[in-house]
């Protein structure tokens, strides 16, 4: 069965564990406090540290607040204990809950799930744990053979999830080299480009992030073959992930791992630096 007709669809965590009317009902109260407190999405995000994005995927339900977002939210919009008392649910409920993903690709995502460390390198889009709601839905709008619409919606739900790793304590360890050519293509149009350079912007300033961006007018390249990311999960071995074609790989042989790793330190090497990344950044917005 084609994508343009019905897509295999793979259980969420909140139906796997019947907490879907939970993460709504959140939502619902969420968005109810902050429009009686007068903030839209942007102002409000501002102030717990969240992106537009992410409190529109809040309020949607299709993302999950940490339980430390909620009482700071609760208090930010005089909740009066409203959301904060449903913390030990949402705590319970993030125990339980499980990977939401395309079934081919849950295998890397459990493990990107758990990871201490994760390195990418980008050659034609952004990274999808790196992107706003509107341009990850640029990206499935555009694609070909066409996807109906709610396997579009299912996607950019399942990808703003991942975007939780972020929010995890301890941090894991990011690192994401991108060419510059991606950063200069405006998937979705001005608006959704310059709110994507603006969400790399806030990603990249993060402690334990470093955003690099491979000048195109290098003269030599490591790799000029493919994307590829490097994961290392809790307790485990560095593996590889690739994808070709929508055809994924994901490399667990050791000598393929550390040729990919010993790779990523060249590429890394010779991009920009993460201070001059964020800088090219910057005067790209300026430009815009």
């Amino acid at each position: 069965m084609t994508d343009v007709q019905q897509e295999r669809r793979p259980e969420t965590p909140a139906e796997a564990e019947g907490t879907t009317g939970l993460f709504s009902a959140l939502g619902k109260q969420l968005k109810l406090l902050r429009e009686r407190k007068g903030l839209t999405q942007k102002e409000f995000g501002a102030l717990v540290g969240y992106g537009p994005d992410a409190i529109s995927a809040m309020e949607r339900g299709v993302r999950v607040p940490q339980p430390d977002m909620l009482v700071k939210a609760d208090e930010l919009l005089e909740g009066g204990g409203l959301l904060g008392a449903a913390v030990p649910e949402l705590k319970e409920a993030m125990k339980r809950a499980r990977t939401r993903h395309p079934e081919w690709y849950r295998g890397y995502a459990g493990l990107e799930a758990e990871a201490v460390s994760l390195y990418d390198y980008s050659t034609m889009g952004v990274l999808g744990l790196l992107q706003t709601e509107d341009y990850s839905r640029a990206v499935f709008t555009q694609r070909h053979p066409p996807l109906d619409e709610d396997t579009i919606e299912k996607r950019v739900a399942d990808r703003l999830s991942r975007q939780q790793i972020f929010e995890q304590w301890p941090s894991p360890e990011f690192s994401f080299v991108m060419e510059q050519a991606v950063l200069e293509r405006p998937i979705g149009g001005p608006e959704v480009h310059r709110a994507q350079l603006e969400q790399l912007l806030r990603i990249g300033r993060m402690r334990n992030v470093q955003v690099q961006v491979m000048p195109t007018g290098r003269h030599e390249h490591p790799c000029l073959d493919n994307s590829f990311t490097l994961l290392t999960p809790k307790g485990k071995e560095q593996v590889g992930y690739m994808e070709s074609q929508g055809y994924p790989r994901l490399i667990t042989d050791r000598e393929e791992v550390r040729v990919l790793a010993a790779r990523y330190g060249i590429i890394r090497a010779q991009a920009l630096n993460p201070h001059e990344s964020l800088d090219l950044i910057e005067e790209m917005l300026e430009e815009r």
